[in-house]
């Protein structure tokens, strides 16, 4: 299985034609890019071998519900994954109840969803342990009343992104990732039924330490940040 570098731009860049000249270059085989809604359309034009993500996406599929953007107008316009609960979203109120809800409408309009899950610093001070006691409970609320026939390695892909490391330029040891990441292979396989499953690593990913984590085994790819901004670091990690 071929790694998967998924590409998120956050609220980046400023203007369309930065957003052009970004997706041009980034534009690779096994990656996908997640640009901010107003860049989506203009970046899906570009693009040629890479895929297009959406970094949220709505619980309601349409109605009057002001600001949202469904999923059916996601798939509509091209897009085939969605980034559900990042851990930005979820510092801004995002429960595990309605990261749930936008799971199964992301799934019920077709879209591959890509769920971030990570433990906080308080909880990672006190041992891998209790951070994997976290996770499986993040994933237990997160896939709560999904159908088994919904979830399976086509459908989800799990990003596993220590909050503590996000942002911060601290990444994580590649080691405790990889272990990390078994950890959540074994949960989706033993409570969900999902073989096979795909799960990236992010968290302060560089074109310095991409490599370190993209060889082991256990990560199938990573989620990149800030790095992604920078075709020339991007380009590094693609080649990683």
């Amino acid at each position: 299985m071929s790694k998967l570098i998924l590409a998120n731009w956050k609220s980046n860049p400023k203007t369309l034609t930065e957003a052009v000249r970004l997706a041009k270059g980034s534009d690779a085989k096994n990656v996908v890019i997640a640009p901010s809604h107003p860049h989506l359309e203009r970046v899906r034009r570009v693009l040629k071998h890479a895929r297009l993500a959406s970094q949220d996406v709505s619980s309601k599929d349409g109605g009057p519900y002001t600001g949202e953007v469904s999923p059916s107008q996601l798939k509509n316009l091209g897009v085939r994954y969605v980034i559900v609960g990042h851990s930005e979203r979820r510092r801004l109120g995002e429960t595990d109840e309605l990261i749930s809800k936008k799971v199964k409408a992301a799934f019920a309009a077709g879209l591959k969803v890509v769920l971030c899950v990570g433990e906080n610093t308080s909880t990672r001070r006190k041992g891998i342990a209790a951070s994997k006691r976290f996770i499986a409970i993040q994933l237990k609320k997160d896939l709560t009343g999904i159908r088994k026939q919904e979830l399976g390695s086509r459908n989800l892909i799990v990003a596993y992104e220590p909050v503590w490391a996000i942002g911060t330029g601290k990444s994580d040891k590649p080691k405790d990732s990889a272990q990390m990441i078994t950890h959540i292979k074994k949960l989706l396989t033993s409570r969900f039924q999902i073989l096979d499953s795909r799960v990236l690593y992010g968290g302060s990913v560089t074109s310095k330490n991409a490599r370190s984590f993209l060889s082991h085994p256990e990560i199938d790819g990573v989620l990149v940040g800030g790095a992604s901004l920078k075709v020339k670091s991007f380009k590094a990690i693609i080649r990683s």
